[in-house]
């Protein structure tokens, strides 16, 4: 395996509630080089980026935060593509899911180098699929998916080599359980596989998880895995400032990782929305660090 590169984002301007920043740090108290590197995987942690400080602003043309999140956004297209293109898995530990624009941009333009097609496997409570004329908030990290697609503004669809970065029929959803009106409405006409917790809890979590990475093999794609952790209950994940009832358990999630990892898809990855301010003695975090060391290949049988 190539090496795992780690890089802190310390970013929560693309939200309304502050805290998010405190993640990357949190994920390093609760050892994730160690938990990956015990695992025979070679891992270089290149610290937290630098970028601007939460503003507390207002909403301005239906936007919360918007050049200080595209300046974030571009320090990570940066720093991520650095990475990819040196042989190397990155894995961006966040910081508010809206750092994903930067990141899966990032990838979307090494893929583009290597003539490979890139699939997003996007685990989340919420669609994110919201415009500046849908939020109910102004909020950036509602918007990322659909920045992605093209239907973000011009501050973020420049960050990335190409508009969209990413086409809809690649991005596949996870969890979703939390989705606004209108986004329901852009949801169905969209191509985006949208695998919501009714889905999950009528096909079960193997047969949602398979139905996906066989897609994925069959298009011989490079996997970007962007995990929201409030994709997961809050009963195992209080540590977010977005929780939503209902969402996956801890072995349902176990499980999604494990299936990752063992496809042998996995090209690059996000944690994001962890919220220490929020959360009860690092909890959150060290789920997440079991969560990634699953995906790089601890075994519940085995030395691993």
């Amino acid at each position: 395996m190539n090496t795992v590169s780690l890089i802190g984002i310390p970013c929560d301007t693309g939200a309304a509630r502050r805290g998010a920043s405190l993640g990357p740090d949190a994920l390093r108290v609760a050892g994730i080089e160690h938990h990956i590197a015990r695992l025979g995987v070679e891992v270089e942690d290149r610290g937290n980026l630098a970028g601007p400080a939460y503003p507390y602003g207002q909403p301005v043309n239906g936007y919360r935060h918007l050049e200080e999140t595209a300046l974030w956004c571009r320090y990570v297209h940066d720093a991520v593509f650095d990475m990819a293109t040196q042989n190397r898995i990155p894995v961006v530990l966040g910081g508010d899911h809206s750092i994903a624009v930067g990141s899966v941009a990032a990838i979307a333009r090494a893929c583009a180098l290597q003539k490979k097609k890139l699939c997003l496997l996007w685990f989340d409570a919420h669609a994110d699929f919201n415009t500046p004329k849908t939020s109910p908030s102004g909020n950036l990290h509602g918007m990322p998916v659909a920045t992605l697609v093209g239907l973000g503004p011009e501050e973020l669809l420049n960050v990335g080599a190409t508009t969209p970065i990413i086409d809809e029929s690649d991005i596949y959803q996870v969890a979703i359980r939390s989705v606004d009106e209108s986004e329901k409405v852009a949801l169905s006409q969209s191509q985006i596989k949208v695998c919501d917790m009714r889905m999950i809890d009528e096909i079960g979590m193997r047969k949602t998880m398979h139905r996906i990475l066989q897609s994925v093999q069959n298009k011989q794609a490079h996997l970007h895995v962007s995990f929201d952790v409030d994709c997961l209950d809050p009963t195992v994940a209080p540590g977010t400032g977005t929780k939503t009832p209902g969402g996956l358990t801890y072995r349902e999630a176990q499980l999604c990782m494990e299936m990752i990892h063992d496809s042998g898809l996995l090209g690059s990855l996000d944690i994001v929305e962890i919220n220490p301010a929020l959360d009860h003695c690092n909890q959150t975090a060290e789920l997440a660090v079991e969560l990634v060391s699953s995906l790089f290949g601890k075994q519940i049988l085995g030395v691993t």
